[in-house]
């Protein structure tokens, strides 16, 4: 009955049917979906709390008729004195003439509207007649569009409920409708259109929100388990022992975080299954030791391992600090575009006869002319700076290699289980014991000659500094101190004798490796840079980091940029230069000098940007919801994504009869078919 045309409610006729096509609005399941954008809360609240231009209710007597007046063309103002709390308030409305025969002295009334508490007057945007407890508190305020009212959707829609309340049919087993204490979908959809009260909107909410990420996370899960079916592994028979060997000669010990990562990759590395994981951890966190651990697995069960990054320092960076890990133990070499010739060909042949155990590089890797003998484990470090088909060209260099990729950009768990459904998300959110936490200050921009003292402190004691810049040239519209200009003040700020380099987006590839290079050596003391040193590079030496216009960044892009210092043992400094307007940009600024947990940061970027805005709206394929927000409502994400998780592991779909109706709602949708059982 449901899935009938709208049309067969009682009032709606062919022309009403054909304008809430609109709206998607079809069937009569589609109204009864159709839920308000929002709602109005008529909450009356003393005068002394009242807020100055804030929206408020208030209810009082008509002290005099009103008295209206009319300027300009068809316009009206029409105004009036209430009582409220003994105080005489004045009432004004505008273009409400019909208002003036319908309100009289001594009526009590409802108003709502915009307060100004220096006049004590209240610009009336909605009035009823009478007290608020002879109306409805709650007023739904539906989004409607071409000829359709919201009156008369209204109406429709109390129909529909009246008609087909009692076959809305229940597909949640009622286990789980206990436990979370959530209303049943006929209560809920009636709550959510006809609210009685806060508390039974908020559980009908609640409701929803759930169904929402419930039915959400098992297309993921579905998806998930037919790709992994369908992708055939190469079941890795590593040496654990060799392994335990390998880890106890660290120079440290791995924390709970790095081991429980760990574990999750060496078991998908077990499996016939083929892994497809996504490995994050913050800044320093350790993400590199357990991907050498990893590519030590599958050395041991005599397969290739390759690692690619974005940058050719980056990948020489790598390729040092795993040579001196491995030692004996492996053979590592390093493929990038600036080895050509000669030597280019020996790393080749010597890759395709397997006497390379790992093969580190950029884009490189995935030219046509690399070929692996026995390609086991494929890493991608900065997975987000690749492109997807560059990623999958590299993993198709061997027999379904294992595939796990790395970030240092911390992305809220919450959004990783969803952007990422697809894959597995380990998560490294410890720091190695011992590390010095980056000291953060937040200074105004007039006392930059300060900041610049300071680092000449820093320099002076073998230091190194970055100084970060928003834009490379000027822009009329923003002003913003730009990389160029300042690089030019420092040079004549400073003595001769620190070299201040320059690097922004502009440089010919060659010409920003050279100058981190520089950097790197000790060579250039200074960094003078737009945001593409954000990401890898790694300068122990460097404890200063400089952020022009910091306001004008996100949370993350301020923690990746505080995250090229501290990696020495030396205490390093990041200074942010704002002068925020906004209350979002002062306090963007006040969590960084408080928090160094990326993933904390990451959370309240997302609650201060939005998903779109965290991912770039267009790539991020982050679903709509009618009721859920992701970023408010991560909780009931969480907790129906492991209800999914285990739905579908166990077969419940199948096996266990309480879930058929949900089973049956999936099959509908197109998402579960039997016959691929």
């Amino acid at each position: 009955m449901l899935k009938n045309s709208v049309i067969e409610i009682k009032g709606v006729g062919e022309k009403f049917a054909e304008d809430l096509q609109a709206l998607n609005i079809f069937t009569i399941e589609d109204l009864l979906l159709h839920f308000p954008s929002r709602y109005d809360v008529y909450d009356i609240k003393p005068l002394s709390e009242l807020i100055h231009e804030d929206k408020v209710t208030l209810e009082g007597r008509v002290i005099h008729a009103p008295s209206l007046s009319f300027y300009g063309r068809k316009k009206s103002r029409l105004s009036f004195t209430i009582e409220v709390e003994n105080v005489a308030i004045k009432a004004v409305m505008f273009n409400r003439a019909f208002a003036k025969n319908q309100i009289h002295a001594g009526d009590t009334i409802t108003l709502t509207g915009k307060w100004d508490a220096h006049r004590l007057q209240i610009t009336v945007s909605n009035f009823k007649k009478g007290s608020i407890q002879d109306n409805t508190e709650i007023q739904p305020i539906y989004s409607v569009r071409g000829n359709v009212t919201s009156y008369k959707l209204k109406k429709a829609i109390r129909q529909a409920i009246n008609d087909y309340g009692n076959d809305l049919e229940e597909f949640l087993p009622q286990n789980y409708v206990t436990a979370y204490k959530i209303p049943t979908r006929g209560e809920a959809i009636k709550t959510m259109h006809f609210p009685a009260s806060r508390i039974a909107l908020k559980h009908a909410r609640r409701r929803f929100t759930y169904e929402e990420f419930l039915l959400f996370q098992l297309k993921i899960q579905v998806l998930r388990k037919r790709k992994k079916e369908a992708t055939i592994g190469n079941a890795q028979d590593y040496s654990s022992q060799k392994l335990n060997s390998f880890i106890e000669q660290f120079p440290f010990a791995l924390t709970n975080a790095q081991q429980k990562s760990l574990e999750q990759i060496l078991s998908d590395m077990k499996s016939p299954n083929r892994m497809n994981r996504l490995l994050q951890g913050d800044v320093g966190s350790g993400k590199t030791a357990v991907a050498a651990i990893a590519l030590y697995a599958a050395i041991t069960a005599n397969k290739q391992g390759a690692l690619m990054v974005p940058t050719e320092i980056l990948a020489e960076q790598h390729y040092q600090s795993l040579q001196s890990l491995f030692g004996n133990l492996a053979r590592v070499e390093l493929l990038t575009g600036s080895i050509k010739g000669k030597r280019r060909k020996e790393i080749l042949s010597a890759m395709e006869n397997q006497q390379i155990d790992i093969l580190i590089g950029t884009h490189a890797l995935i030219q046509d002319e690399v070929f692996f003998q026995d390609l086991g484990l494929v890493i991608v470090d900065e997975q987000h700076r690749f492109g997807v088909e560059q990623r999958r060209a590299l993993s198709n260099k061997g027999l379904h290699p294992d595939v796990l990729f790395m970030t240092a950009t911390p992305i809220p768990r919450t959004l990783a289980i969803t952007a990422f459904g697809d894959m597995d998300v380990s998560v490294i959110d410890e720091m190695p014991a011992g590390r010095k936490e980056i000291e953060t200050y937040w200074t105004k921009a007039n006392a930059f000659d300060r900041v610049l003292d300071f680092i000449h402190q820093r320099i002076n004691a073998g230091e190194q500094a970055y100084i970060i810049c928003p834009l490379i040239e000027e822009s009329e519209k923003l002003d913003i101190q730009n990389a160029v200009d300042l690089f030019q003040e420092l040079v004549s700020y400073y003595p001769p004798s620190i070299q201040i380099g320059l690097m922004h987006g502009r440089l010919h590839a060659d010409e920003k490796e050279q100058v981190m290079k520089d950097f790197a050596s000790n060579e250039v003391q200074i960094l003078v840079s737009t945001t593409v040193v954000e990401v890898g590079v790694n300068v122990p030496n460097a404890t200063t980091m400089v952020i022009y216009d910091a306001e004008r960044f996100g949370l993350s892009q301020l923690h990746q940029l505080r995250g090229r210092v501290g990696r020495g043992s030396k205490q390093s400094y990041c200074i942010l230069i704002a002068d925020p307007k906004s209350e979002t940009g002062k306090e963007r600024m006040r969590i960084m000098t408080e928090t160094t947990n990326g993933f904390e940061l990451a959370e309240q970027d997302l609650k201060l940007r939005g998903p779109g805005d965290f991912f770039g709206t267009k790539q991020s394929g982050l679903p709509e919801f009618k009721v859920a927000d992701m970023i408010h409502d991560y909780r009931a994400l969480e907790t129906a994504r492991n209800d999914a998780q285990e739905i579908i592991e166990c077969n419940l779909l199948e096996e266990d009869s309480k879930f058929s109706k949900l089973r049956k709602l999936l099959e509908n949708e197109g998402v579960y078919d039997t016959t691929l059982d």
